[in-house]
């Protein structure tokens, strides 16, 4: 045995949340020989977003090849655009094979999580008490659903949910169906509403979408056998799509005059070119510029729109009634069902769980004015946690696998230096951090988030908490720790411990 191995540690580890980064994290650190990981899930099965969202349509807005882990391409996908049930699956399979998925607590949320003493002191819902070195919070951006605050919304009798919550009970044919929103989510799910058999469906739109089409392709058993006898086929389209994408949206999002009038003349021709009702067009027409607010891909919301039992409501809300929705011009939308599809809290992060960091710091208190990290994953007074997928992680028509996996190994660097006792705790200094958010300001003036819209990118001051800049920069930027910008501290002596 090397002097070298005798005196790298071993951390103690925990994992919160048992989604795509949770599954990702643990595979990563088993890879890197560390066996004191907990993870702790929430719900009764892993899954994240893929877990929680079942509504009619769910599927994934990035190709499905394109949708994998680096190290885990699929063979297996029957659609080009992946349905939610078979991404879920993929996951399952790869915490299977890994062995990670009967090492979760089940059931278990992890209430607080205080750092003392050098260490991170955890308190779980069913009471269990976990003394740490390092926290990985992977609870996702878009956990927590948000509820619209309107007048009398507890009032309604009949049935009614949020998408993230769908409840499969309820019979949907021959009802009167309501559904607040026309996003991305509800893009997806108004179709099957308006598709199923004696439905009356009113689309209650606050801002209409821009949406561009791109074809959905079901892949036949002879495509998957030919990826399956192909080991580098997979690879390869996970390479062509991600350049393809990257090209395309990332670039219209971050300033590039040519990408911007590309796909804003090709989301204005599918508008013309699918709703040929002038009327109907100009209620769908956004005053916004394309790329403002998610862009959405789809191709069968046009289509349903026009049916005879599709209505598109444009007239505010004025309240929710007994009965259904009353509008702002007094008239009473009498539902059914009313469906949700209002999104998510993306700031939400961590929370609900109380998490306090070095000397009493409070993430609500730290947070209250605004979500501010160093390179959307470290947060200065919180030494040894690391935010995935924080603050200004590049989201958007991008794979959010690929941001997890960069974050990753930025973060496994750290992990690594302090198995080699460089440190017993990191964090970035708030002149780092400062100089980070002032980086991303000077970008944003480029973007398109800037020019005039609202969206869930924004947060309460208005300013978009994404990427400003190319992806191929955010690779650059997160390739290696830089100690110049991080406060290394020594807690206290740590005796040599064997790798294993």
């Amino acid at each position: 045995m090397t002097n070298e191995t005798q005196i790298k540690r071993n951390p103690r580890v925990a994992i919160i949340g048992a989604g795509m980064t949770g599954i990702l994290m643990a595979i990563k650190l088993q890879e890197a020989g560390i066996r004191q990981v907990t993870i702790f899930e929430k719900k009764d099965k892993i899954g994240g977003t893929w877990r929680e969202n079942t509504y009619p349509g769910v599927a994934c807005d990035v190709p499905a090849h394109m949708y994998t882990y680096s190290f885990e391409p699929n063979p297996e996908w029957s659609n080009r655009f992946a349905y939610g049930h078979e991404i879920f699956d993929y996951f399952q399979r790869v915490s299977d094979k890994y062995g990670i998925t009967n090492t979760i607590n089940y059931n278990e949320e992890v209430t607080e999580s205080v750092y003392d003493n050098g260490c991170w002191h955890l308190q779980t819902s069913k009471g269990q008490m976990l003394t740490v070195d390092f926290v990985f919070n992977c609870t996702g951006i878009l956990h927590k659903p948000a509820f619209p605050d309107i007048k009398g919304i507890n009032s309604f009798k009949g049935d009614m949910f949020h998408t993230a919550q769908w409840d499969h009970s309820v019979e949907l044919k021959g009802k009167r169906i309501g559904i607040i929103g026309t996003g991305s989510t509800a893009t997806q799910v108004i179709p099957r509403l308006i598709n199923t058999e004696g439905t009356e469906v009113s689309v209650f739109q606050r801002t209409p979408q821009w949406i561009i089409p791109f074809p959905q392709k079901d892949y036949s058993d002879k495509d998957k056998q030919r990826v399956r006898n192909n080991p580098m086929l997979a690879p390869l389209l996970h390479k062509f799509y991600s350049k393809g994408f990257r090209e395309l949206f990332s670039k219209l999002v971050t300033g590039s005059k040519a990408q911007q009038a590309m796909i804003s003349r090709l989301a204005k021709w599918n508008l013309k070119r699918s709703i040929k009702d002038k009327t109907l067009r100009q209620k769908l027409t956004p005053e916004y510029q394309v790329g403002c607010k998610r862009l959405i891909i789809n191709n069968d919301f046009y289509p349903a729109i026009q049916k005879d039992n599709a209505h598109l409501v444009t007239e505010s809300i004025d309240q929710i009634t007994a009965k259904g929705i009353q509008t702002k011009d007094g008239k009473l939308h009498e539902l059914d069902i009313l469906v949700l599809s209002t999104g998510f809290d993306p700031f939400a992060f961590m929370r609900p769980m109380n998490l306090i960091g070095r000397d009493g710091l409070d993430i609500n208190q730290v947070w209250q004015n605004k979500a501010v990290s160093y390179k959307s994953i470290l947060l200065p007074g919180f030494p040894n946690f690391f935010l995935m997928l924080g603050p200004n992680t590049p989201i958007g028509n991008n794979s959010v696998i690929s941001m997890s996996e960069t974050q990753a190994d930025y973060a496994m660097q750290l992990i690594e230096d302090w198995r080699h006792q460089q440190f017993d705790a990191v964090e970035p200094t708030e002149e780092a951090v400062k100089a980070f958010m002032a980086y991303i300001k000077k970008g944003m003036p480029n973007t398109v988030w800037v020019t005039g819209c609202n969206s869930w990118y924004l947060d309460a001051d208005g300013d978009a908490a994404s990427w400003p800049y190319s992806w191929e920069q955010w690779i650059t930027d997160m390739k290696t720790p830089d100690y110049a910008d991080l406060q290394q501290h020594r807690v206290k002596p740590e005796p040599a411990i064997s790798a294993a």
